[in-house]
């Protein structure tokens, strides 16, 4: 059974960066878990964090993915707009394919709406300008305007996908800034939030001490003595 995303978790992934996240994955031996040609519709917003609820697409058979498919209650994208839960990263795999829109701008208001945490697509969205208006991160490779049964045919809800090159499972936690978006293994979730909580304490202070003029060598990486002894005084100060 997948472990649950805590509420502490949830709160310290929020406050880190997907590069941190990135070095702790890589201290694990996960090279491959960034997802590559992503970006926010919408930088400004806070980062995203949520267990991956997934949709992948295949390319479109056209005799089986007429535009009255829609009309199917149980479509997959539809579907799976309607069950995402709240609190959950919808991740979509459309072949890193941005030449027809994973979704729109109503399939994302409905997501917003329903309390989902965030959605992602390797592939594009249409009615971009609107999405990147909403409150809501959303991410995805480029704007494209066709809709995604012109080359994109949706198959399966809650699967392991590939999405930009990176493998998501079900229940994976997910994490979007302004750089990207990174999958977390579920059960690496509570101590790589962690770790990269103490990361980012301390590269905090590096940025503190270059802005002061100090040399990277023996204080990024900690090599020296006094690199320890200055984070140790530092933190105490700024209350970290």
């Amino acid at each position: 059974m997948t472990k649950k995303l805590s509420d502490a978790t949830r709160a310290a992934l929020s406050k880190v960066s997907t590069a941190t996240l990135c070095t702790a994955l890589f201290k694990r031996g996960l090279r491959n878990q960034f997802i590559q040609d992503v970006r926010p519709l919408n930088p400004t917003l806070p980062n995203m964090v949520g267990e991956a609820f997934t949709l992948r697409y295949i390319p479109a058979r056209e005799d089986l993915n007429p535009i009255s498919v829609f009309q199917d209650r149980g479509h997959p994208q539809r579907k799976a707009v309607e069950e995402c839960p709240p609190g959950a990263v919808m991740v979509i795999d459309s072949r890193k394919d941005p030449r027809a829109a994973s979704a729109g701008g109503i399939l994302v208001t409905r997501l917003m709406k329903r309390g989902v945490a965030g959605v992602v697509t390797d592939g594009g969205f249409r009615d971009s300008p609107e999405i990147a208006e909403l409150p809501f991160p959303a991410y995805h490779n480029r704007p494209s305007a066709p809709t995604n049964l012109t080359l994109h045919q949706a198959i399966e809800i809650n699967g392991p996908i590939g999405c930009g090159d990176a493998p998501v499972f079900p229940g994976d936690v997910v994490v979007g800034d302004r750089e990207g978006v990174i999958v977390i293994p579920a059960h690496l979730a509570d101590e790589v939030a962690v770790e990269a909580t103490e990361m980012t304490a301390y590269e905090d202070f590096v940025i503190d001490m270059v802005n002061e003029g100090r040399t990277i060598l023996g204080l990024y990486p900690a090599t020296e003595e006094k690199s320890k002894i200055d984070f140790a005084a530092w933190r105490k100060a700024k209350g970290r």
